[in-house]
C-alpha cells in the first residue's frame, strides 16, 4: 500500500510540471531564447537518467528525471508555439 501511495504522489508531481513549465516559458522568454541548445541537451540527459532509473528500479531518480524533462520540454514547447503565433501589427 505504502509503494502505491508513493507512485501515486509520484504521478502528480510529475502533472504538476505541466503548469510549471508553461509558467517559465512566459516569464523566461530571454532566457529560453539564449539558452535554447543547453536546454535540448538536458532534455536528453534527463531522458538518459529516467531510462536508468526504470532499469536500476530507482523511483526517486525515475521521477525526478522525468519531471526536469516534463517542465523543460514544456517550457521550449511553448516558447516554439510563442514565436510561430504573433499579433499582427496596428498600422
Amino acid at each position: 500500500m505504502l509503494y502505491i501511495m508513493k507512485i501515486i504522489l509520484g504521478f502528480a508531481v510529475l502533472l504538476l510540471g505541466f503548469p510549471i513549465g508553461d509558467l517559465l516559458a512566459r516569464y523566461t522568454s530571454e532566457e529560453l531564447d539564449a539558452w535554447r541548445g543547453l536546454f535540448k541537451i538536458l532534455i536528453l540527459i534527463s531522458m538518459g537518467g529516467a531510462i536508468i532509473g526504470l532499469i536500476l528500479k530507482n523511483d526517486f531518480l525515475l521521477f525526478s528525471s522525468l519531471f526536469i524533462n516534463i517542465v523543460t520540454s514544456r517550457s521550449l514547447k511553448k516558447q516554439n508555439v510563442k514565436k510561430r503565433i504573433k499579433k499582427p501589427s496596428k498600422h
